[in-house]
């Protein structure tokens, strides 16, 4: 696509069509050098959800990355998707496209940053300092208004990205997760023995049921995954959406490439019962980043009792404790994982809408929003699953 030169800062920006139009090793080096290289920015995950169909045109995400480089150096970078609906992104903003429908308005497309269906905080302007950081923001606008959408949405974004919007006047909005912390255990038993008295119970109770139904698990980790497993583990994930009534997000080719091209990344959970495979349940992993472990898929073909929570949670802390691994995050939504100890931390995303009164609009009820996520927090946080004092 056209290239724009930016004379203050010697920036020339492109907004490319697609992740293959940059060499990975460029934009995978500038993805190191931030504070929080998420997995799910790597070239290889994006280009898998481009190329394996699952994020495309035809599925309402357009890419349009747009990067700054000096000279056939990468400065700055980020994944930015034209929306053609606002599915798959876990940070809700249906009520703002309905407003504006109501006014005879177009929302959609509108521009989304953020990794495709993946609801984990990282950095999301890629840059090499500040200063470039500033300069991508100030470029992702002026595209957006050049292109006359209705918005401009940052998902998940870290405080580097935080401190950009805020300079450039974007509202920012909160959510909640849950993410567990390992405080160097000894063992699984040492985890539990930090909890209030009924959540260990719970916890005992839970995992003695999936044991007494016969379920035992099996760990495969990054090429030790086998074809036969990721192709088991696809169906148990379809299965999943379909009885939700929904199609999957991502392909079978989709983790035929992860399996490819970032295995490492991966940390597959198989139960099993009488010798045959009913369920699994699929971590990706940050090796990057700080020995981060992130739930993200899972499916069954049986249903046993309580093996959610078994193939989901306790597997993964399990592990987590017995490798060191620092922390658990289990995605967006669900207080049922505090009863597990994942405790609520706060995500931040950012927002510019273009027509001002909308704006305005959605600045105050944000500022509501916000007040009432504070509140939900501290209510959150007096019910700790951990034993007092």
């Amino acid at each position: 696509m056209a290239a724009v030169k930016d004379d203050s800062n010697d920036y020339v920006t492109r907004v490319l069509a697609s992740p293959l139009e940059v060499e990975a090793a460029q934009w995978n080096s500038l993805l190191a050098l931030q504070r929080s290289p998420s997995p799910f920015m790597r070239h290889e995950y994006l280009a898998a959800m481009e190329c394996s169909k699952s994020a495309t045109p035809a599925t309402g995400w357009t890419p349009r990355f747009v990067t700054l480089w000096r000279g056939a150096e990468l400065q700055a970078a980020c994944a930015l998707y034209l929306k053609a609906h606002s599915y798959g992104e876990y940070v809700f903003d249906w009520a703002w496209a309905s407003a504006y429908e109501q006014h005879g308005l177009d929302y959609y497309p509108k521009a989304l940053v953020a990794p495709p269906f993946t609801p984990v905080p990282g950095a999301r302007l890629l840059a090499r300092d500040a200063g470039a950081r500033d300069a991508l923001l100030a470029a992702v606008l002026a595209w957006c208004r050049e292109q006359a959408l209705s918005s401009l949405h940052l998902l998940f974004v870290t405080e580097d990205d935080v401190a950009a919007c805020r300079k450039a006047g974007l509202m920012l909005r909160h959510t909640v997760q849950f993410h567990w912390t390992n405080e160097k255990w000894a063992d699984f038993d040492a985890f539990l023995a930090s909890l209030a008295h009924d959540k260990r119970k719970k916890i005992r109770q839970e995992r003695r049921k999936v044991s007494q139904a016969g379920v035992t698990f099996r760990r495969a980790l990054g090429t030790d995954i086998t074809p036969d497993d990721w192709s088991f583990f696809y169906r148990c994930y379809e299965r999943t959406y379909y009885e939700h009534g929904n199609a999957p997000y991502l392909t079978r080719d989709f983790f035929a490439r992860m399996s490819r091209d970032m295995p490492d990344h991966w940390l597959l959970f198989v139960a099993e019962r009488a010798g045959k495979p009913i369920a699994a349940s699929l971590i990706a992993l940050d090796r990057e980043g700080g020995k981060v472990a992130y739930g993200r898929y899972w499916g069954a073909l049986e249903r046993v009792d309580c093996l959610h929570f078994e193939a989901c949670y306790y597997q993964p802390l399990e592990w987590c404790i017995a490798q060191g691994w620092q922390r658990f995050e289990g995605g967006a939504q669900g207080e049922h994982k505090m009863a597990r100890a994942l405790m609520p931390v706060k995500t931040t995303s950012a927002h510019w809408l273009a027509h001002p009164a909308f704006a305005d609009a959605v600045e105050r009820f944000l500022e509501r929003e916000g007040g009432g996520i504070e509140n939900y927090l501290e209510h959150l946080e007096n019910r700790t699953p951990f034993r007092r004092g």
